[in-house]
Order: C-alpha cells, then structure tokens, then sequence
C-alpha cells in the first residue's frame, strides 16, 4: 500500500501555503505599499520562473545587491523558490569588497535597486565572467533587465524544481570585524530548521507583525524575516533605522516582534524618554550583534512590559538566549543553548573545561552551517573533534557557564589583550566605563606597550553636553580597576566604527591608534 509523503517541506512549499490559506492577511508593509500574502506568493513565484526561464538553476549563486523594499523581499525569497542560492550583500561595504564577494560566490545573476547600479557598472576589476544576468527594480541602464520584465508573462504558480535540501539557500559573508570575509553557506533543510528553533525560542506566531530596520542583507533580518514568515505573520520593513519613526510604527501598526542591535534599542529608549509612546503591543524583541550591557537592559525592561531576549549568536550557527522571566539576578548572562543545541568551554589544546571556567565557547548542532563557501581551510580551522569524535563548532568567543547552566560571554578572543603575560579581557573594563554618566559609548582595545607588550586604552564617546577631562576619568576607572586592567590613556571620540549589525570595529580601531606606544 502507498504510504503518504511525510518529507517535511522546504520554505517554498511552506509560503506557498500561506498563499492559499492566509491569501488576504497581510505579507509584507513597506511605505505606502502593503502585500497580502496572496501578492507576495504570486510575485515570489512569477521571479522564481523568471530566473528560471533566464536559465538560473537550483544552486546558482543569485547576488542581491539592494536598500530594504518590498523588491529587496521578493528577490529574496522568489530565488528561494527557484532553487537558487541567494548572495545578499551588505551595502556598507566597500566597492573592492562587493568586486570580491562576487567574484568569489561565483554569481550567475545580480539583483540590485536603481540606487545600486551606477555603483555595480563602475565596480575595480569587473564583474565576474560567471555573470550572465542583471536585474534593477527600476529604470535599467544598458544591458539591465526590470524585475517586471523579468516576471512578465510569468505563472504565479511556485515552480516545479527539484531543490536539494542540502544544497546552499545562501550564502552570506561575514562582518569582516576579525579579517578577511567569508562567505558563510547555510542549506535548504539547515534554514527551515534553524527557522523552527528559532521562532520557539523567540516566541513567533501567525499573528506576529515584525519590524524590521536593519538591512535585509543582515543575518540579524534573516533571524526575524524566517521566523514571521515561517509562521505566516507580517513583515513591516523600514529603509532605515530612525527611533522616533520605529516607535511610531510601534504604534500605529500594532508591531509585535523586532530584532535591533544594542545601540538602536539605546536610541529607542532615549526617544522614548523625551516623547511617550504606546509600545503594549510588543510582545517580543531581540538584541544581538554585540553585548548588550546590564544598564541598558534594565533601562529596556522598564520602558517595555516585554522585556528584551537577549541573543548571543553566530551567522555560523552558536545560538544561546536570555529569556526575559530569567533576566533578574543574570542580568549580564546571554542565556542557555537554543533548542537542540549543545555548547562547551575548551581551552587552547581543545580540553573541555568545567563550571566557571573561562575559556573558548564551542556549539554542535543542527543550526550549524555546513561550511565556508569553498573554502575548505576556514572551514577546519573553525571545528574542533573532541574525544569521543564529536564534531564541534568554534566560536572565537571567550566565555564561562555558571551552575545553572547559563552563559556568560567574557570577550573576543581576538579582541583579549595581552599584557605582562595575562589575559585581560575589554569587555569587562568597558563594563566599569559604562557605569560612569558621563560616557555615552566606549570601546578598549590594546596599544603597544614597551613594558608590559600590550596595555588597555579606552575611547570614549561622552554625553553629550557634558565635557569630559579624559585624565579625571581614567583616574576615575583605574580606582576601580584590578591593578592589571588599568588604563594607560583615555581619548575622547566623536563615536566609534561599528558595522551594520552594531559591533565596534576594534580592528580599524587598532590600526587608527596602532602607532602609539606606552611606557
């Protein structure tokens, strides 16, 4: 007898579904335009078969090239439901970056918006040889194709492909913050999973309404617009960020869902501080991309009845969150591993460490990715087999586990400074700084030191109005600091470099400052 198919879809099929049984809820909201899921179905798919009949096949490197829109959604996920692997790339980077990105994904077609295209033509090097098309959402240049030309004539059927689910979905490279970028590929099978852990532990339903304000090239957007459309809510996408405009769609809209970095959520409290506004209906926010410190958590449970769920992760895979009910007396932990995933402390020779032991945080997983986009030597460098032959992933990270099995993220292992021979890690002397009223931001990295190899230095980012005397506030520091963690020298800063998704740049910062050098 013919058993029934029990493959569990992939995320085609599975918005696809929505289509057909939540035709006339609302999909997508970005400015005046709002897709029901019915439009958003039919456009997918009308791009799916246009890729298709343009002749892009399932695994075909797909670049997208794009500010936030409904275009930006449609690119993205109508490649999804053509098989091909989509390449979204961060806007911020530069051109000799983008050229390299490309070329090394191999692209067989670019997707970009008419803000992007002068931009693309003039880029060092070329495009690659691989390339063979080239679509704008508006007004092409000489040799582009409209996504409406593109889609004309097109079924809004979802097209009958053989998609491998283990063939890569995207891939997305890395923030460049510790060197060169990679390409972090992530699979079919890999991304509706990830998408199911995630939204239990993010609290998604049918009815989330998400705000997005990130770009969509961002794994930090990635995390929220699977999770929403996994469960068939709607996403509302903003081109930028703005605090006064993101608590205003708060409220008109009724948002219930957001992922933002911790300097965003910073000015979303100081707005909220000068103008009141409605933010009940919120019922769940992350932050990520870099630590959130315990003052400005606090300050974000007291302006939102949901409180904050704290994420600690990897685009790679390494996921851990700090619920909101477990938040009181952890206040600087980032949580327990997501849903199926297991992590440990090791030291450099790889020794698993024990409870309250500080050492490099490691995960295995199903979230995991499955590697760097050819390129087989990071991809070792970033695992580790334990004793008993188990795979593990590295993270770079530095952390510990207390004994309830919580978390705590110590610094980056790249960032920790070395000096007169002991680790001493910023995280927890930018911890001390922060406490001062007088610093908006700060950043410590190590400088040359002709005594101890390396010292800390801090930049400072003041209040602002509020002068500061850099030697009064280093005074200030160093009475509270261990004898080894005292800083050599304050500089005041206008602000620091920090990457799309919120993390400081420490690494331009080091080079900036790199040619001092200390008693």
């Amino acid at each position: 007898m013919k058993k029934f198919d029990n493959t569990p879809p992939l995320l085609p099929e599975i918005l696809a579904l929505h289509g057909k049984w939540r035709a006339n809820c609302d999909a997508v909201l970005w400015q005046q335009e709002r897709w029901s899921w019915a439009q958003l179905c039919a456009a997918n798919h009308r791009f799916a078969h246009g890729l298709i009949a343009a002749g892009v096949r399932p695994g075909d490197r797909v670049a997208i090239v794009m500010s936030n829109g409904v275009s930006m959604v449609q690119a993205i996920f109508g490649s999804m439901a053509s098989g091909a692997c989509s390449v979204p790339i961060n806007l911020s980077v530069s051109d000799e970056a983008l050229a390299g990105m490309l070329h090394d994904a191999g692209v067989v077609a670019l997707v970009a918006t008419a803000d992007q295209v002068m931009r693309i033509r003039s880029l060092p090097g070329g495009l690659p040889e691989s390339l063979q098309l080239l679509v704008c959402d508006d007004a092409p240049a000489d040799g582009w194709t409209t996504i409406d030309q593109l889609c004309s004539g097109q079924p809004d059927t979802l097209p009958e492909v053989d998609i491998d689910p283990d063939g890569p979905l995207n891939v997305i490279y890395s923030s460049g913050t510790t060197g060169l970028p990679k390409g972090i590929m992530h699979t079919h099978r890999g991304r509706r999973d990830w998408a199911y852990d995630l939204a239990i532990a993010l609290r998604y339903n049918g009815s989330a309404r998400t705000l997005l304000t990130i770009g969509l090239y961002s794994n930090i957007s990635w995390v929220a617009m699977l999770c929403t459309v996994l469960a068939g809510g709607t996403l509302v996408v903003h081109s930028r960020f703005d605090a006064a405009e993101f608590l205003a769609t708060v409220q008109r809209e009724s948002i219930t869902h957001t992922a933002m970095v911790p300097i965003q959520f910073q000015r979303v409290v100081e707005q909220l501080k000068v103008v009141p506004a409605d933010v009940s209906s919120m019922q769940a926010m992350m932050s990520c991309g870099s630590p959130l410190r315990e003052t400005l958590k606090r300050e974000i449970f007291d302006c939102f009845p949901c409180g904050i769920i704290e994420l600690y992760g990897l685009t790679e895979g390494i996921i851990t969150t700090l619920e909101p009910e477990d938040a009181e007396g952890r206040w600087s932990s980032v949580g327990r591993p997501l849903l199926g995933t297991d992590i440990c402390i090791v030291d450099d020779q790889d020794r698993v460490l024990g409870i309250n032991q500080s050492g490099e945080i490691a995960s295995r997983g199903r979230i995991s990715m499955p590697g760097y986009w050819q390129r087989e030597d990071a991809t070792a460098e970033a695992e580790f087999i334990d004793h008993n032959g188990v795979q593990w992933l590295r993270s770079g990270d530095i952390g510990y586990v207390d004994e309830e099995g919580y978390l705590y993220i110590v610094d980056r292992k790249k960032d920790m400074i070395l000096s007169g021979g002991q680790n001493i890690y910023p995280q927890d002397i930018e911890a001390q700084l922060v406490t001062n009223p007088q610093v908006d931001d700060v950043a410590v990295i190590g400088l040359p030191s002709k005594r101890w190899g390396e010292t800390p230095v801090a930049l400072v980012v003041p209040v602002a109005q509020q002068p500061i005397d850099p030697g009064s506030l280093m005074a200030w520091a160093n009475e509270r600091l261990g004898r080894q963690q005292r800083l050599a020298e304050v500089i005041l800063v206008a602000e620091l470099p920090r990457n799309p998704n919120g993390k400081i740049l420490k690494r331009e910062l080091r080079q900036r400052y790199g040619d001092r050098e200390y008693g």
